[in-house]
């Protein structure tokens, strides 16, 4: 893949929409002191995914939308497209459709930065990945900013080791490892709740069962006694007490009164009198105190 144009608009010091042609060979950018020259190496990096504020020389991300001078009011967003050419079809498998890539990034005050590639909203990941796989991006010590000389003289050995594996082209396999060793993280939380939603379900279900048995068991009793309170088979009458005595049609403490004459009030129901005692000689045959 090869950068083949660079347009900006609104971002730092161009103002107005600015086209960079980047032909075949050496390019070089040659002007006075504040002209931009760093813009837009800043502005390759920014729409390469650069997301540190300090790379950008600023103290916030909204620092590189044009913040107006005495002639020209400020902007209220910022914009760079970067053209690649992928005519040799180097590009990751979801944007190999195409020879030509355009890659934007905009950003707007108080809503953030969004990406887009031949016109579809993409994340800022996919991005990121593409300049990787082709062992380049924001962080890649071939866009060497201002003082980043002094920085590699001074480097540390993570740091030298950084930049052999881009040089190598390996940086992308351990952008793919990163995002691989997160998801099996996501996984193993999202297999833990589902262990836990497991033993909850399982409680659950073992009260269910024992109130299943407890139902089932109530049912092969048989139904609750439905004579009145007090009757002659000496149960309660109430549930969950259950009757075991035979029904009866009649029962002589309880008896329905006789209707009475039309218009007048029915008979009051009477008890059934208590059958009198019987003698009964105890095993001494003593005569029992009560009358025969």
């Amino acid at each position: 893949m090869r950068f083949s144009r660079l347009r900006l608009n609104g971002f730092k010091s161009f103002v107005d929409p600015t086209d960079l042609v980047i032909e075949d060979g050496l390019t070089g950018v040659v002007g006075p002191n504040g002209c931009g020259k760093s813009n837009l190496l800043e502005a390759l990096r920014w729409v390469m995914g650069e997301n540190r504020p300090t790379a950008m020389r600023g103290g916030g991300m909204e620092d590189v939308i044009f913040a107006g001078a005495a002639t020209r009011p400020a902007r209220n967003h910022a914009e760079v497209m970067l053209s690649i050419d992928n005519a040799e079809r180097l590009a990751p498998a979801a944007f190999n459709d195409a020879d030509t890539l355009e890659i934007g990034r905009r950003i707007t005050r108080d809503l953030g930065s969004a990406y887009r590639l031949n016109g579809r909203e993409v994340r800022a990941r996919d991005v990121q990945m593409l300049f990787a796989d082709a062992s380049t991006g924001s962080q890649s010590p071939a866009l060497v900013r201002q003082g980043q000389i002094s920085e590699l003289i001074n480097a540390k050995p993570t740091a030298r080791r950084r930049i052999l594996e881009e040089a190598a082209g390996i940086s992308g396999l351990y952008q793919r490892r990163h995002e691989a060793e997160l998801k099996l993280r996501g996984a193993e939380a999202n297999l833990s709740r589902v262990d836990d939603v497991v033993e909850s379900q399982a409680a659950q279900l073992a009260t269910l069962a024992r109130q299943a048995r407890t139902r089932r068991a109530t049912a092969r009793s048989g139904p609750p006694c439905a004579r009145p309170r007090g009757c002659c088979c000496g149960c309660a009458g109430t549930p969950p007490r259950r009757c075991a005595a035979p029904p009866r049609k009649s029962c002589a403490r309880w008896r329905r009164p006789p209707p009475g004459p039309t218009g007048s009030p029915p008979a009051r129901s009477r008890r059934a009198p208590p059958p009198k005692p019987r003698c009964r000689p105890c095993a001494r045959r003593r005569p029992s105190p009560l009358p025969c």
